[in-house]
């Protein structure tokens, strides 16, 4: 197949796209194959294993997928995407059926080749996230109502309710795409007749029935799900960051290709006044779904609102790229060279075609810690997706050892973590005390449904457990808060030890308890293995030292105490401090109740910095408390400058 002539070139548009899709379909399958399942993918997973109409955060189609995939491999999260990959593989596709009879073959075919370099299109199905399906059956719903409006046959009305039911079977935001269907009839004159079509009619109501599983999970379960995507989600107060999101589009989308979108949608709008339903149509599903992200971007919150939200937005914007790239060709003609303009031209696509590889990089860069941190140092890259596998390894040889008779309960402090492990096949009872990220992803209403949130918990008794913290994942203060909490329910807490994965970017802590008691007993009458709690005082971050330095400051570990504090220069062990100054301003200020050695919390030592080389170090301090746990605290570069 040639390319345009309309371009004045010839351009294997064919080939060129059979090369895009190939290298993006084997860029998913083989990520698909390394990466672990995140915290979304995972909970869909754990979804698919409780069959419901819909769940606290979503109907069921995203789990449903999710579970026919994990039927064909268990604990593989390969299988788990297939379905994903299989669905969001076939989009190109889809823009070219969706484009073919508004434009022609040719053009049909560019904007499916533009779809491949839309970073957030391509990249779509790699991870099973509702945000497959809806955009699948957004676009066939939006398709076969172009269908349906142009000929009028009944298969196109009775398809066009049908995907509408099942993308209203995905998420809450497929509501747009209905809500842009009834601007365009009410907007839009010469759709305004349809009204009166007793096809449409059908449609609607075979489209009304997706409406079922979310009504009967909200009629079931207070309204939880609505309040919470409607009210709980977002502050709805004005943030002036907010604002921020045309231009974080425009990066993520890659401007050139983004500022083509704006120039296809004036295309859609002069079009519609032409009076091409087409045209109306997708300006409508366009319009629609980018104002509304838009203009509610700066009152809502801005860890909740995602960047790939107007993504359904773009898509009929695909379908008229083609000629808008056409007209700027045409004018980069008339003021450069044939050359220059083709140079011009193609570079839009090419500059987001090498924003979907180096998405799919950056990303799949997660499988890649240990090689990568070599270069790029630590805290750098994400490790969502990364070190599950080593994780669950690590908890089964731990219920191995610890608990050889019975397998124990397991509490997490999160539910993603739960859910892993259940995955893994490590244990099918997993608890979750998480009252911070299951709140903010509404899914704390579905484990209460299930029985295994802290409520769950209180209901078992007289069996052992295995608590479970993700320390890189909580402050002194939250983990601190949880094992306060565990301690109400367990006999005795005693800490097993930590797995530190990618030097240290991603660490768990483990506890054993031998029984579940009354929430009713004072845990205080048994330590709680709190975290240890310090500070340098002396000297501060960045600070040159030369001489002799005093390093001081004060530590302290509730219901246990500190037996120790080490000085640590370069990750060696350079002398211990002398621990138990009184420092009665830290009892005041940190509220310190329980350590046996309060009020004498205070160390100091005396460093004689001639013994190091002239240089960049790095100083902390390592407590010991009185259990022989070992936790280092206070990490800062100095400066040693004899």
């Amino acid at each position: 197949m040639s390319g345009s002539s309309e371009l004045g070139i010839k351009q294997p548009v064919f080939k060129l796209f059979l090369a895009g899709f190939i290298t993006v379909t084997l860029l998913k399958l083989f990520f698909a194959a390394v990466l672990d399942l995140y915290s979304d993918e995972v909970f869909y997973w754990q979804a698919s294993t409780y069959p419901a109409l819909a769940y606290s955060d979503l109907p069921f189609m995203t789990s449903f997928l999710a579970g026919i995939g994990a039927m064909l491999d268990e604990g593989n999260p390969f299988t788990v995407r297939l379905p994903f990959i299989v669905l969001g593989s076939a989009l190109p596709f889809l823009v070219y059926w969706l484009s073919l009879p508004i434009t022609n073959r040719q053009q049909a075919l560019e904007s499916a080749g533009i779809c491949l370099c839309v970073p957030l299109a391509s990249f779509l199905g790699l991870l099973a996230v509702p945000d497959v399906p809806l955009l699948l059956f957004g676009v066939l719903s939006v398709g076969f109502f172009d269908r349906a409006l142009r000929t009028n046959k009944l298969k196109f009305w009775i398809a066009t309710g049908a995907f509408t039911a099942l993308g209203l079977c995905t998420h809450y935001r497929f509501f747009l795409y209905p809500t842009a269907a009834i601007l365009f009839l009410c907007i839009f004159s010469p759709a305004r007749p349809q009204w009166q079509n007793p096809k449409l009619w059908l449609a609607i109501a075979i489209a009304s029935i997706g409406l079922a599983p979310i009504l009967w999970f909200n009629l079931s379960n207070e309204l939880s799900s609505a309040s919470f995507y409607f009210i709980d989600r977002h502050p709805w107060e004005f943030q002036l960051t907010g604002l921020l999101h045309f231009f974080k589009q425009a990066g993520l989308t890659s401007p050139p290709l983004y500022f083509l979108f704006l120039f296809a949608l004036f295309l859609l709008y002069k079009e519609s006044q032409s009076g091409n339903i087409s045209a109306a149509l997708l300006l409508s599903v366009s319009l629609t779904n980018l104002l509304v992200y838009f203009l509610l971007a700066p009152w809502t919150d801005a860890t909740s609102t995602s960047i790939h939200w107007p993504l359904s937005g773009y898509m009929p914007l695909v379908v008229f790229a083609p000629l808008a790239l056409r007209k700027f060709h045409q004018w980069a003609t008339e003021r450069w060279s044939k050359l220059a303009a083709f140079r011009l031209t193609a570079m839009i696509p090419a500059i987001g075609f090498l924003g979907t590889l180096t998405a799919f990089l950056g990303v799949g860069s997660q499988a890649f810690q240990e090689p990568l941190q070599s270069i790029l140092g630590t805290g750098v890259l994400s490790n969502k997706m990364a070190g599950w596998k080593s994780f669950s390894a690590h908890t089964a040889a731990i219920l191995d050892s610890n608990f050889p008779l019975s397998a124990p309960i397991i509490v997490t402090d999160n539910y993603y973590t739960a859910a892993q492990l259940e995955f893994a096949g490590i244990s099918t009872e997993t608890y979750t005390l998480d009252r911070d990220k299951a709140v903010r992803d509404g899914r704390l209403a579905q484990y209460e449904i299930w029985g295994r949130d802290e409520k769950g918990l209180a209901g078992i008794n007289d069996r052992a457990v295995l608590y479970v913290n993700e320390d890189s994942a909580l402050t002194v203060l939250e983990k601190k808060e949880l094992l306060g909490v565990m301690c109400h329910y367990i006999d005795n807490l005693s800490h097993l030890g930590q797995l530190s994965l990618f030097n240290k970017d991603k660490m768990f802590s483990f506890y054993k308890a031998n029984s579940l008691v009354s929430i009713d007993k004072d845990y205080r009458a048994r330590p709680c293995p709190f975290p240890a709690q310090a500070w340098i005082d002396h000297p501060p971050a960045n600070q040159i030292l030369n001489g002799l330095v005093t390093v001081s400051g004060w530590a302290f570990n509730e219901d246990i105490g500190i037996d120790q504090v080490d000085l640590i220069i370069d990750d060696t062990i350079i002398a211990s401090a002398q621990y138990g100054i009184p420092r009665q301003d830290v009892v005041n200020v940190m509220s310190v109740s329980t350590d046996p050695n309060a009020p004498g919390l205070g160390f100091t030592l005396l460093l004689d910095s001639s013994q190091f080389s002239d240089g960049t170090s790095e100083l902390a301090i390592d407590l010991i408390n009185k259990q022989g746990t070992r936790t280092r605290y206070g990490k800062r570069t100095i400066y040693f400058q004899n």
